[in-house]
């Protein structure tokens, strides 16, 4: 390869080298600006369940909820009385069927058989539209006040210039350390006291 060709080939090498150069100071420059405005954007966080329950409108919910449990609690413990006492008098019957009662025992057992087994479908069916009755209450109750607490955050947020809020009662955040707690600023917003304490939930 003659000197001429060498040179030549020198020159497009460091013309190249200089091009990845100044490729690598503008990746470098756009990284760090990047890593700059992250940094400078501002992170929260906040008990959404506690000022849920906090809400005076929770605290009406959970009346509403708790006298309708108590409705669907009592109908099912009257008929599971009633069960009871079929399936004692069907014991009583059996334990004193003998030979000269037992047609009219075996029928009346029979009879009883029938009844208990319509009391037991009839509790299950009862249980099954009384947990559909609550969760469709509660739905209707709670929605309301969290579309509420949810546009109180966001303008909270916004005013503040927060970029990210996470919520410390449902996301699995295991640690975190920093961060400032807007849970009294949403309440306020919201015209609670920042120091009213929750209303627990219902089970």
């Amino acid at each position: 390869m003659s000197r001429n060709n060498l040179k030549r080939r020198f020159k497009i090498n460091m013309k190249r080298m200089k091009n990845l150069f100044k490729g690598a100071i503008a990746f470098v420059a756009v990284f760090f600006a990047t890593q700059l405005a992250h940094a400078q954007q501002k992170i929260g966080h906040i008990n959404f369940a506690e000022i849920i329950q906090s809400t005076p409108e929770f605290k009406t919910a959970e009346g509403q909820l708790k006298t309708l449990s108590d409705g669907k609690t009592k109908e099912l413990q009257d008929m599971y009385a009633m069960y009871q006492t079929k399936q004692k008098e069907a014991n009583d019957k059996a334990r004193n069927r003998s030979e000269a009662n037992k047609e009219t025992v075996d029928a009346e057992l029979q009879k009883l058989g029938t009844e208990l087994r319509d009391i037991e479908t009839r509790i299950n069916e009862n249980q099954r539209v009384a947990q559909e009755d609550l969760n469709k209450k509660e739905e209707e109750l709670i929605s309301p006040i969290h579309r509420k607490v949810s546009e109180a955050l966001n303008n909270v947020s916004k005013e503040k210039g927060y970029a990210y809020v996470f919520d410390i009662s449902s996301t699995n955040i295991p640690y975190f350390q920093g961060g400032d707690d807007l849970t009294a600023a949403v309440k306020t917003k919201l015209g609670i006291s920042a120091t009213a304490a929750p209303t627990p939930a219902k089970k």
